[in-house]
């Protein structure tokens, strides 16, 4: 499978919804909504909103270019945008910096706003997802050299209330890792947190005996609700984490 590609997107949208995607520089959406809720200029209205948060966030960085260089907590200036001040709390919670949660923020805005238009929503953003949906979503796991890759996947059982499940690795993709984890995957009530706790946990992983101290170090953190943690071809899982086959 080629992470460039975005090739494990396929599958991924339920009977009953449209899919489309929104490019706006780094943020690369994949999107699904209800299929009566889709319409030509869709796209459009969800590339403006993409647009109007980056710019809200590169003035602020600007500002405060500690912000983007930060890799522990951090404290955000006055006047920070809600996006800045929501990832600098989510990064806060996992003991990370901000920017560690800047995939799952985008797509967790752009989801909620979305669900002001549709019932259903899944938005993916570079492994980081959220998504309402009211039947069961199967997430494919994409974990690099491990044979666990695309072996697995998560069964996201159908709930109104939005959630997020988000991806990190240090062996795939370009985010920056301080460990080794194939793949470290955290469900939780927010995509902002997911991806904090997702960086957080793969960070810990640098051989197969971190495996279940980086699960439930995520466990721990209120409004996690699921982790898996793969590292060759040993993993580890805790809370609501229902493994597939594919």
């Amino acid at each position: 499978m080629d992470y460039t590609r975005r090739s494990y997107r396929q599958g991924l949208c339920p009977p009953g919804m449209k899919a489309f995607t929104v490019t706006v520089k780094e943020t690369d959406l994949w999107l699904a909504v209800d299929s009566s809720a889709m319409s030509p200029d869709l796209p459009e209205k969800v590339e403006q909103f993409v647009w109007r948060k980056r710019r809200l966030l590169e003035r602020y960085i600007s500002e405060d270019p500690a912000f983007l260089q930060a890799l522990e907590p951090y404290v955000a200036r006055p006047g920070a945008p809600a996006i800045a001040l929501d990832m600098v709390r989510a990064g806060n919670m996992a003991g990370v910096g901000p920017m560690a949660a800047v995939a799952g923020a985008f797509a967790h805005y752009v989801g909620e706003w979305l669900l002001q238009l549709t019932s259903q929503v899944i938005v993916e953003n570079g492994g980081d997802i959220f998504l309402c949906c009211n039947r069961p979503v199967k997430v494919g796991i994409f974990a690099g050299e491990s044979p666990f890759n695309e072996k697995l996947a998560i069964r996201i059982a159908p709930r109104k209330e939005p959630r997020g499940i988000c991806t990190s690795s240090g062996s795939i993709g370009p985010s920056y890792s301080r460990g080794r984890a194939d793949a470290a995957v955290i469900l939780a009530k927010s995509a902002i947190l997911a991806d904090a706790v997702a960086t957080a946990a793969a960070n810990m992983v640098q051989s197969q005996e971190d495996l279940q101290r980086a699960a439930k170090f995520a466990g721990e953190i209120k409004g996690v609700e699921g982790a898996l943690v793969i590292l060759g071809d040993k993993l580890a899982a805790w809370g609501e984490i229902e493994l597939q086959g594919i």
